[in-house]
């Protein structure tokens, strides 16, 4: 799951990518809640990225 082994196009594929991480993490007993710092060098920009837990609706798949 790297952007070197799959080349994201829509911001759908971005968030297929990031579920994906997301659960694979959780599933490995990672708490992913919280707050990352993304730094990726002089070329390219840096981002914060915030993950926060919400709550299912009765809806939800």
């Amino acid at each position: 799951m790297t952007s070197e082994a799959t080349p994201l196009t829509s911001k759908a594929e971005l968030n297929a990518e990031l579920k994906a991480l997301l659960l694979k993490a959780y599933e490995n007993g990672i708490d992913v809640e919280g707050a990352f710092e993304c730094r990726n060098g002089v070329e390219h920009p840096d981002w914060d990225v915030i993950v926060t837990e919400v709550e299912k609706n009765e809806h939800a798949e």
